[in-house]
């Protein structure tokens, strides 16, 4: 039986509305709860938690989208992302971004005892990703 000579793997993101990317590439990157990861063709199999980050998909030319949370499955010839939120740069509003970034830093620099700490995190980590792939 002849080997597939091609190091490319097969890439789907899905949200609860949409398929929002599906096609080839020859690495993924994106930001776990234990920190970013790249993955090539027959990477070890393995689930990950995603933290908001930067979803970089490399193939015949480079995509990124702002990548918020949800879950992967890491196969040896497919990788399938299940996304609560991603967006392109052209979906992003970069006003609201920087918006939300300023509130979650307030209430950061705050220290109000009242102040849901890992909700202000998680929603600074957001914005900046939005502001990030605008870039």
């Amino acid at each position: 039986m002849a080997q597939d000579s091609s190091n490319t793997f097969e890439v789907r993101v899905i949200t609860p509305d949409r398929t929002f990317y599906k096609g080839e590439a020859t690495m993924v990157e994106f930001n776990t709860t234990e920190g970013e990861i790249g993955i090539y063709k027959n990477h070890i199999p393995m689930t990950v938690i995603i933290k908001p980050g930067i979803l970089t998909i490399t193939g015949e030319d480079v995509k990124k989208a702002a990548l918020h949370s949800g879950f992967v499955e890491i196969l040896g010839d497919s990788v399938t992302i299940l996304a609560e939120v991603i967006e392109w740069p052209d979906e992003i509003d970069e006003m609201r971004a920087m918006a939300a970034k300023e509130r979650a830093e307030r209430l950061l620099a705050q220290k109000d005892p009242k102040t849901d700490i890992a909700r202000a995190e998680t929603a600074l980590l957001r914005a900046m990703a939005r502001i990030n792939v605008k870039k």
